[in-house]
C-alpha cells in the first residue's frame, strides 16, 4: 500500500487534516500513530509478529501518567468515548488516538487485529507496519496509507531509513501563531518542563538520568518522572514565557527543514496552514494528487467545512514586548522555512 508521512510541529492545523484525509473514500488516516507508539516505534532489528504487538498495544508510559494526573488532551480519542481500558487500567498505544480515528469501536477492531498481526514471521518492522496498513486498508475499504503526527519531524530520517519508497507532506505553520498554540496545550507545556528537566541534569535524554541527576532536581520534578501521577499544576500552572515555546518551534524547524532536504524533490511537498485555510480547495487537491488520489467535489466540500481562517494571526493580539520576544524566537525557524 503506498504511504505518505505529513510531518511537523504540530498545532499546525495537522488535528484538522487528519479529520480531512479521513474522509476521503480512498485514505486510511493513521491519525497520531508514531505519537502514540513514541520512541520504540522503529527498532532496527526484525521482530516476530507477537513483538510487534507488543509495541502496537504496550500504553504510551508518559501519556498513561498524564492521563492519571487527570490531564486529559483533546487528542486522546479513546478517553472521550471510554471502553473496556482506562488511564488506571493502561490504554494500548494503538487505541489511544489511531483507532478511534477510524471506527466507533476500537476494541473490537483491536480484538480483529491481534491474532492476525501476533501469527506474522520475524521481519523488519517496516513490513509488520506494511502488513498492519494492509490489513487497515482492506478492513475499511481504502487504498492508501497517510500517517499523520503532529510532533513528527525529528522521525524524517528513520522513516526514509525503514520506508525508502514513502511520500512526505511538511505541514507548518507561522512560527508565532504555531509558538503560542503550544503554550496553551498541556502536551507542549509537558515537553518544555521535559527540556529543561535535561537541561538542568545536563543529559540529553531521559534515558540518561541517573539517580544522582535525580537527587539534585527540585522534589516537584522528580515527582514528574517518578511517579504514577503529578499535580496536574506543574504543567499548567506553570509560568512559561511564550519566547520559549519560540526557542522550541525554531529548533525543530531548523532541523526537520534540514532532514527534508535529504528527500528527493519528486517525495516531498509543503502545506501551509495558512495556505490551506485561503484557499483550501487549491491546496487539497494539489495534496490528494501528490498523495495519489482523486479529489472529489463532494470530499472538497465538505473538507471546506472543518477549516477554521479566524485561527490565523493569533499571536498579533498579545502585548508587543512579548510578540517582539516571542517573533525574535521564531525568527530562526522562519528564515528555514524561506530558504530555498
Amino acid at each position: 500500500m503506498p504511504a505518505t508521512f505529513v510531518v511537523g510541529t504540530g498545532r499546525s492545523g495537522s488535528t484538522a487534516l487528519s479529520r480531512i484525509l479521513n474522509l476521503h473514500p480512498d485514505i486510511l488516516s493513521l491519525n497520531e500513530l508514531l505519537a502514540s507508539l513514541g520512541p520504540w516505534a522503529l527498532p532496527e532489528n526484525p521482530l516476530t509478529g507477537e513483538e510487534f504487538w507488543k509495541i502496537l498495544v504496550s500504553p504510551h508510559m508518559i501519556y498513561t501518567k498524564i492521563m492519571r494526573s487527570g490531564i486529559m488532551p483533546p487528542e486522546f480519542l479513546y478517553t472521550q468515548r471510554p471502553g473496556r481500558y482506562s488511564a488506571e487500567t493502561g490504554i494500548p498505544a494503538l487505541s489511544l488516538m489511531v483507532l478511534p480515528h477510524l471506527t466507533e469501536d476500537p476494541d473490537g477492531l483491536l480484538d480483529e487485529l491481534e491474532p492476525r498481526v501476533t501469527q506474522w514471521p520475524s521481519r523488519p518492522v517496516a513490513r509488520h507496519y506494511e502488513g498492519l496498513f494492509g490489513l487497515l486498508g482492506a478492513r475499511l475499504g481504502r487504498r492508501v496509507a497517510v500517517e499523520r503526527s503532529g510532533y513528527s519531524l525529528q522521525w524524517v530520517p528513520r522513516l526514509r531509513k525503514a520506508f525508502p519508497y514513502a511520500k512526505f507532506v511538511h505541514q507548518f505553520r507561522n512560527g508565532p501563531d504555531c509558538a503560542l498554540s503550544m503554550s496553551r496545550h498541556p502536551g507542549y507545556r509537558t515537553m518544555s518542563l521535559m527540556r529543561e528537566i535535561l537541561e538542568r541534569a545536563g543529559v540529553s535524554s531521559l534515558m540518561e538520568l541517573t539517580p544522582k541527576h535525580l537527587a539534585e532536581l527540585p522534589p516537584e520534578m522528580t515527582e514528574l518522572l517518578l511517579s504514577e501521577r503529578f499535580d496536574p499544576g506543574l504543567v499548567l500552572d506553570r509560568q512559561v514565557p511564550v519566547a520559549k515555546f519560540g526557542d522550541l518551534w525554531s529548533q525543530w524547524i531548523t532541523e526537520g527543514v534540514e532532514y527534508l532536504a535529504q528527500v528527493p524533490d519528486d517525495a516531498r511537498t509543503t502545506l501551509a496552514y495558512e495556505d490551506m485555510v485561503r484557499k483550501p480547495r487549491v491546496e487539497l487537491i494539489r495534496l490528494a494528487e501528490f498523495i495519489g488520489v482523486e479529489p472529489s467535489d463532494q470530499w472538497l466540500e465538505t473538507s471546506e467545512s472543518l477549516l477554521d481562517s479566524g485561527r490565523t494571526g493569533a499571536a498579533l493580539r498579545l502585548p508587543p514586548d512579548q510578540l517582539s520576544a516571542l517573533r525574535d524566537s521564531c525568527a530562526p525557524g522562519m528564515r528555514a522555512l524561506s530558504s530555498p
